[in-house]
């Protein structure tokens, strides 16, 4: 798996913005096949930082229920691979940029 396919996204909700103030831990959407070697390797060679922790999980796909005029419309969203990096000690991933 080439490493420009590992990371999908970064995480930006209010839970992970203390994860990574408190633990400097980062969190990414990756891809289902992506192992922690894999993670640890495209995040260091994309952010430049020294990796020393991933923790991995699969959330799995949730069933969705919507009504339209031809009724009850059923379906499944896709399960999801979130890994949790926690970077070495006095370095930081600047996940939002110049905003």
């Amino acid at each position: 798996m080439k490493l420009t396919d590992v990371l999908v996204k970064p995480v930006l909700t209010e839970k992970v913005n203390k994860l990574m103030d408190k633990n400097r831990s980062y969190t990414f959407i990756v891809d289902r096949k992506a192992n922690k070697l894999e993670i640890k390797k495209a995040v260091e060679e994309f952010y430049g930082v020294t990796v020393t922790d991933v923790n991995t999980l699969v959330m799995p796909g949730k069933n969705k229920t919507r009504y339209t005029k031809a009724g009850f419309i059923k379906g499944q969203k896709p399960a999801r691979k979130k890994a949790v990096v926690t970077v070495a000690e006095g370095e930081e991933i600047n996940l939002y940029g110049d905003i």
